[in-house]
């Protein structure tokens, strides 16, 4: 298939309206044609990734991009980035890399971009909605942009994702269009306890078990109770989204474009159907974690970006009590949300607690956490998945309530309750 640009595309490759505009077309006709698109498409916004300092590499990019005259042609939220900004201390790694890291924030702030910081660009008022067409770049975030919003993205990476910002075009081409978003595996919960359907644990667990098993095709997950909660469905999909590589789900009765199952599937048979047994469960859990014994030096939360509810969750569940003296408890959330928490007196009572809270970053790609540490503890599937290979730590994997039981007492414990009758 022949990819077709219209005289406004053409224009701009051959430089008519700057050195930025060409380089940023030439890339996104290179990936349309690669993707065989026929054309291109406009985006009403822009998520970047390529903020995130992992290299000269990264700032040489925007370095060009930037000095050449670059500007967002959509409104563009900055994924996070290597620092914390707003608690430079907690830093650890090199001050060199964390002056070029510095310095790539700023070039993209002169492009334009929204400084959010943030993996969780949905938790702003303003995000796309159903059928709008964007180009986000990270993960989790175009997992839930895709399944839980009803918006359409590819799955786009570094340096794709401002070039796509610049021009305000993407490849018509992948998840933007009807065809390819139809789900071909049933997932199927079979023998679930009601009790752990209700639990916030299940999703990042059965989104690993997804994430692992479905490859290329898309899912539909069907068994779960109506009206799954944002934060619920966002655990399922950053986990589905970081041990695979799924860019878009859909939840039967939660999720805009799964009313039903038949709905979902385009009204087509399945591929195949997996059902998806309390054992199955209980192996998907085990495989978040890798360390032995009872050991914890560290509880990190946050991945991807806590919420306003998740971080009302972990006042309430601290209550009046402190993080054991050997334990450091890191929370990550978004400056946005940061804000709203300290409106509601939150962050003072967390940080009494003993809660450090990290913005701008995360503890998996940043040196925040000691180096002495040897097991962590998360609920989170994605951080579970990347901090063993990106930290050298062992995880340990648990629902929120046993983190804070775990970080209160200064040793890992769960709760094996609400597994042994799945």
């Amino acid at each position: 298939m022949a990819l077709r640009l219209d005289d406004r595309d053409e224009a701009r490759l051959a430089g008519t309206e700057g050195e930025a505009l060409r380089m940023a077309t030439s890339i996104v006709a290179r990936l349309a044609a690669a993707m065989d698109a026929d054309r291109l498409l406009d985006v009403t916004g822009a998520h970047v990734d390529a903020c995130l300092y992992l290299g000269p590499a990264t700032l040489d990019f925007a370095d060009r991009m930037a000095d050449a005259g670059a500007r967002v042609a959509v409104p563009t939220t900055l994924n996070v980035s290597s620092l914390d900004l707003r608690h430079p201390d907690l830093y650890r790694g090199d001050p060199d890399e964390a002056r070029a890291a510095r310095r790539l924030m700023e070039r993209y702030e002169e492009m334009g971009c929204r400084p959010t910081w943030t993996c969780a660009p949905y938790q702003a008022e303003a995000r796309p909605g159903l059928g709008e067409h964007v180009a986000w770049a990270e993960s989790n975030a175009i997992a839930f942009a895709n399944s839980v919003l009803g918006a359409r993205t590819h799955r786009y990476g570094d340096f794709v994702d401002i070039a796509c910002a610049v021009t305000g075009r993407a490849p018509a081409a992948g998840l933007h269009l009807d065809a390819n978003r139809m789900a071909s595996v049933v997932y199927r919960l079979d023998g679930a306890s009601s009790e752990l359907l209700d639990r916030d644990v299940l999703y990042p667990v059965l989104g690993g078990l997804v994430g692992r098993s479905v490859g290329k095709e898309i899912p539909v997950v069907d068994g779960l109770p109506p009206e799954v909660s944002e934060d619920r469905l966002k655990a399922l999909g950053a986990a589905a989204a970081a041990t695979g590589s799924v860019g878009l789900f859909h939840v039967v009765g939660s999720t805009p474009e799964a009313p039903d199952l038949a709905t979902a599937l385009g009204g087509r048979e399945p591929d195949r159907v997996v059902d998806v047994t309390p054992s199955d469960l209980r192996a998907a859990r085990d495989l978040l974690t890798t360390a032995v014994g009872d050991r914890l030096d560290v509880v990190s939360l946050g991945t991807p970006h806590y919420s306003v509810a998740e971080l009302g969750r972990l006042t309430e569940l601290l209550g009046d009590r402190r993080i054991h003296p050997d334990v450091a408890l890191y929370a990550s959330t978004g400056r946005d949300v940061l804000r709203e928490v300290e409106l509601r007196g939150w962050v003072a009572r967390l940080e009494a607690a003993g809660v450090r809270l990290v913005v701008d970053t995360c503890t998996y790609v940043t040196p925040i956490i000691d180096s002495d540490a040897r097991t962590a503890m998360t609920d989170s599937a994605k951080w579970a998945y990347y901090a063993p290979g990106n930290l050298g730590l062992e995880v340990a994997f648990g629902s929120t309530e046993d983190c804070v039981e775990s970080a209160v007492a200064g040793r890992v414990v769960r709760d094996e309750g609400i597994w042994a009758g799945a």
